[in-house]
C-alpha cells in the first residue's frame, strides 16, 4: 500500500491507497477535505468534506478537484502540497 504525506503553508496532505480508491486528504486547523480516484486511475475524481466523507461533488480535472478542495480549507490552491504519488490524480 503507497502511503506519502507531504506539508507545506500550513496544510498537510496524506496520500493512501485502499483497494478501492486513490485518497488524498487535506488538513488544515481541524478543517479537512479530500480528493478520490478509483485505484485504476481513469474515473472521475470525488471531492469529500473528509476522507470517508460523503461525495459534494465530482470532477474530470485534478485541478478542478483542487480547487474545490482549496475551498473548503479556506485557502489558495496553490497552498495544497501534493505528495508525488499522487500528482497524476485525474482523467
Amino acid at each position: 500500500m503507497t502511503e506519502e504525506t507531504a506539508e507545506a503553508n500550513g496544510v498537510t496532505a496524506r496520500y493512501h491507497e485502499t483497494e478501492a480508491e486513490r485518497v488524498l486528504a487535506f488538513e488544515r486547523n481541524e478543517q479537512t477535505a479530500a480528493v478520490a480516484q478509483n485505484v485504476d486511475g481513469y474515473a472521475m475524481l470525488k471531492v469529500r468534506p473528509s476522507a470517508d466523507g460523503d461525495e459534494l461533488e465530482r470532477y474530470y480535472g485534478f485541478d478542478m478537484a483542487l480547487d474545490h478542495a482549496a475551498e473548503l480549507l479556506g485557502v489558495p490552491p496553490n497552498d495544497l502540497p501534493i505528495p508525488d504519488a499522487a500528482v497524476d490524480m485525474g482523467m
